[in-house]
């Protein structure tokens, strides 16, 4: 993925501080929640870079997985549809088990998936893959990124030496919105 530039950057970066701010109004439904998170993994998208040998072909499509339960349900189909990221169509696909993991740029870890999370992890061993989890913790087992949800605020946990592990380099720009954790030892 290449460089944003400035302005364009500046914007993605209020965008997301934007849709941060928005998952803590009062009154605010579950939907919403989720609403925030889709938009979320598809700024990712625009935050992260991934090597080039990570896709099949040059055109081949950017991945979004989804495993576990979807919380999403449309949101997230919805947010992507008719999207690029450079000559990557984005979609989205759905796994139920760890096992049925197949090639994805970027793998959302739903709660439903707390006992099996390690085994994804494991499974996706060093691959070039974006983990995002909302699982308690999640950040220093493996995951890149962590939604945490604190007084009704969708907040950022970001492991960078799980993404530079799997040759993924995370913008200083989105690094600046998260809280920056470590693995735990034994990870």
């Amino acid at each position: 993925m290449r460089a944003l530039g400035a302005a364009c950057a500046a914007w993605l970066c209020g965008l997301l501080a934007l849709v941060a701010l928005t998952a803590g109004v009062d009154g605010a439904e579950a939907a919403s929640e989720y609403q925030v998170k889709a938009v979320f993994l598809f700024n990712f998208t625009h935050f992260v870079e991934w090597p080039p040998q990570t896709f099949a072909t040059p055109a081949g499509p950017f991945v979004i997985g989804i495993l576990g339960d979807d919380p999403f349900g449309t949101r997230i189909d919805d947010v992507v549809r008719n999207e690029r990221i450079g000559e990557h169509p984005l979609v989205v696909r759905r796994f139920r088990h760890a096992e049925e993991i197949g090639d994805c740029q970027m793998l959302f870890v739903a709660r439903s998936e707390s006992a099996g999370f390690g085994q994804a992890v494991e499974r996706l061993n060093h691959r070039a893959v974006l983990i995002v989890s909302e699982i308690e913790g999640s950040a220093e087992h493996g995951a890149m990124i962590q939604f945490a949800t604190e007084s009704s605020h969708v907040r950022l946990r970001i492991n960078a030496d799980a993404a530079r592990g799997a040759g993924l380099v995370i913008s200083s720009k989105l690094l600046h919105l998260a809280e920056i954790v470590s693995p735990r030892s034994g990870d």
